[in-house]
């Protein structure tokens, strides 16, 4: 209910520790449900496969058009698969220990006022928030500071409560916990049966849409790095759960069309089936339907006195007092520890590598330890977007922690650092990437926590790319590509493939390269989709190059990818390509080939029985060498009766001699017709080939055959064998009885009383063997 209005768009002010006026921007809330175990892994990757899959490119999106060198690419131009990845992993990572990002600042506890005793009702609800904080039972959700702020909501059901008891329990409410730490939502004026020709805005619509995949254990997209949002976390405990707060946290009235409450495996199992049906039904059903526009200004005004009045507030005591806390520190452990340092070293200490540090990746710190105070002091800064501040800090953590040779912290404070400096406004400070690589290579070498490695390398790649630093930015992603995860590295090759071609002067062969990869780890990763859409995006540059092995590599795994998908045409016309290719495959791999050809193309016509015949990619027919024989072929005279023919199939073409006969030809009809040729003459001709002049319509002889002889060529370094071989014809006879001048009528191609037609029953031919 609140996520939606949670957002503020116009500008924020609150006070730094110096007391100077510091400005927020696009500030960003998130509410959330508490859950009191962290998410699954087997159910993140789970969400994560599900968010890259729905997410395809949009039907008839026209494609950029990119112009490199010689080659015109039709690419898509942005990738939402890979942002709502981006957007679904940070926001579903877990809380770790040594980062206070995604904590918790403050918690929201809300009662109805229909409740018996709304007050002992928050009592309750203030104890139980105090036992999933500090007893040692959960360790989930984490917090960010002992003294959390907590806020008290009286909701108000408009259609059914009392205004006027639920107006006097919010005045001993203010007397009990201050006008700033409690509030009265008014909810549900509208009833909701009243005339469906009032239409109220449904602003969940899109922000469900968006969520739907999304889990409800999000944090803040800090990470998004174009439009610098921040978010600070409160967390709500809902009073609807009354056996004495069971630990059950999980379901929700207002998730209804929300698949994913928590990321709980059995839950998850069950949300992701609704996914797709989530998806149609959220466009549908309207969301809000008994709140009026009143109501949504309400919330509105809930959200911003919440946050104004009592969350800034918060936060801004708290960094105060961080703040004290260490500049206090500082005097003292400052001279102390040069002190001893110097006492025992004698010198300075030399910076270790970072190979050497490899054995103390295990440091960890109690969640007060001094050392961690100036990171959480950092964390809030950054949250606040007080980016110079969290900077130092961050910078300073930095050292301390490398004193301490506590590496996980020093890696994310090192990462954090460099974030702080890239959005520090004017930038005062290039982007460290040093310090992005050191940590990466401390997460994935030393700590061997790829999840956070894969932060670092999405931050950092971003970055690189809004400074147009495409080949760092390539660089970085291929280094993450691994074995552990095929979804992921199958992404990021495709960025670095996006990086290739948006670099000043592209990398053709370089992105055409990583798609080729990037489609490989798609496939291993069960997103046949993507993995076509990279095959086919590669194929661009491939094609027509001479490259016929790798040509043949890519258009087989199209034809399969597609005949998994169920695109028929697309996997038959596939395969056909890589047989009417001049193939440089060896003999076995184009039987193969040809294995698979036959068993897509089986699949295909059984889809489709009536459709048209398939144009055949084997054999090769040539058909210049066509030719079409009248009447009996001469003969052997063996007995048998010869016809009297000087013409055979067996004969060469002979210009001359064709000539002789035509010259006779016309000298005998000439002595019939006295002297003249008859105007409608035209010579007797037994064959046509394409030496003969085939503009008129040659005689056939009733009871005489018509012979077709086609030259056939099998290309392939296997032998073809061919059943069943028959010509196709059509008969059309005039009836010249007919008034008009002679009226076509169709006779089918069945019709064998009129012509009847021999079947070859089998015709081998040989590799790379022509044979008429």
């Amino acid at each position: 209910l609140l996520n939606k209005f949670s957002s503020f768009s116009f500008l924020v002010h609150m006070r730094d520790p110096n007391n100077q006026l510091h400005i927020i921007k696009n500030l960003k809330i998130a509410v959330n449900n508490i859950i009191t175990h962290p998410p699954q892994p087997g159910a993140i990757r789970k969400l994560l496969h599900d968010v890259v899959s729905v997410s395809q490119p949009a039907e008839g999106l026209v494609a950029n058009v990119i112009t490199a060198g010689d080659y015109d690419l039709n690419i898509s131009a942005t990738t939402p698969w890979f942002e709502s990845y981006r957007e679904c992993f940070l926001q579903s990572m877990p809380a770790s220990d040594h980062e206070f990002l995604n904590h918790y600042v403050a918690c929201m506890l809300v009662v109805s006022s229909s409740e018996p005793d709304p007050v002992e009702q928050f009592l309750k609800l203030s104890q139980e928030q105090h036992r999933i904080q500090h007893s040692s039972e959960y360790s989930y959700p984490k917090w960010f500071i002992p003294n959390t702020l907590k806020y008290y909501v009286l909701l108000h059901d408009v259609s059914t409560g009392e205004e006027q008891r639920a107006d006097s329990i919010y005045e001993e409410m203010k007397q009990r916990y201050g006008t700033q730490g409690c509030y009265l939502l008014k909810i549900n004026s509208r009833v909701s049966n009243r005339g469906a020709d009032e239409q109220i805005p449904d602003p969940w619509s899109q922000y469900l849409q968006k969520n739907t995949i999304q889990n409800q254990d999000s944090f803040e997209d800090y990470t998004v790095v174009s439009n610098k949002n921040t978010d600070l976390i409160s967390d709500g405990i809902d009073s609807e759960i009354k056996d004495g707060l069971s630990n059950n946290f999980k379901t929700h009235p207002l998730q209804l069309d929300n698949p994913s409450g928590s990321l709980d495996s059995t839950d998850y199992m069950k949300a992701s089936t609704s996914l797709q049906d989530s998806k149609k039904s959220n466009s549908g059903t309207p969301h809000g339907a008994c709140l009026t526009l009143t109501d949504h200004d309400r919330i509105r005004q809930f959200i911003q006195e919440f946050t104004f009045r009592g969350l800034l507030p918060h936060i801004e005591k708290t960094i105060r007092q961080l703040n004290d806390q260490l500049i206090s520190r500082k005097g003292l452990s400052r001279s102390l520890f040069s002190a001893t340092k110097k006492w025992f070293s004698g010198s300075k200490v030399p910076e270790k590598s970072i190979n050497e540090l490899k054995n103390t990746s295990g440091l960890l710190y109690p969640p007060e330890a001094p050392e961690l105070q100036i990171r959480k002091m950092a964390d809030l800064c950054f949250l606040v977007q007080h980016y110079e501040l969290a900077y130092s800090c961050y910078h300073t953590a930095k050292k301390d922690f490398l004193n301490d040779q506590a590496m996980l912290y020093a890696a994310g404070a090192l990462e954090m650092a460099a974030v702080s400096a890239f959005l520090q406004p004017g930038a005062p400070r290039p982007y460290p990437a040093h310090y992005m690589e050191t940590a990466i290579q401390t997460y994935r070498d030393i700590c061997k926590n790829m999840v956070l490695a894969e932060r670092c390398v999405l931050l950092s790649a971003e970055i690189l790319k809004s400074q147009s630093k495409y080949s760092e930015a390539a660089a970085l992603l291929i280094r993450l590509t691994s074995e552990d995860s095929d979804l992921r590295s199958a992404l990021l090759l495709e960025q670095a493939a996006h990086c290739f071609i948006n670099m000043k002067s592209p990398m053709v062969r370089k992105f055409a390269f990583h798609m080729i990869l990037a489609g490989h780890r798609f496939s291993k990763a069960g997103q046949k989709k993507h993995a076509l859409r990279c095959y086919c995006q590669a194929m661009q540059v491939y094609k027509g190059k001479g490259w016929s092995l790798a040509e043949d590599h890519i258009n087989f795994t199209i034809g399969r990818q597609s005949f998994t998908l169920r695109q028929m045409d697309n996997a038959v016309s596939a395969f056909r390509h890589i047989l009417i290719n001049d193939s440089k495959q060896p003999p076995a791999q184009q039987g193969a080939f040809l294995r698979e050809y036959l068993y897509v193309y089986k699949n295909a016509t059984q889809l489709s029985p009536d459709g048209p015949l398939p144009q055949l990619p084997l054999p090769y027919i040539n058909s210049s060498a066509t030719r079409v024989f009248f009447g009996h072929d001469r003969r052997p005279a063996e007995g048998e009766k010869q016809a009297a023919t000087h013409v055979s199939l067996d004969q060469e073409y002979d210009s001359e001699s064709s000539q002789q006969w035509k010259e006779l030809e016309e000298q005998v009809v000439s002595v019939i017709n006295k002297g003249t040729i008859p105007s409608n003459f035209q010579p007797t001709q037994f064959c046509l080939s394409r030496y003969s002049d085939n503009s008129k319509f040659p005689l056939a002889v009733i009871e005489e055959p018509i012979t077709v002889e086609v030259s056939f060529r099998n290309p392939l370094k296997v032998p073809l064998l061919l059943t069943d071989l028959s010509l196709l014809w059509k008969f059309q006879p005039k009836d010249f009885s007919a008034k008009h001048d002679g009226e076509a009528k169709e006779w089918g191609m069945c019709d064998e009383d009129m012509v009847g037609t021999e079947a070859i029953a089998e015709f081998l031919i040989n590799s790379e063997e022509t044979k008429v």
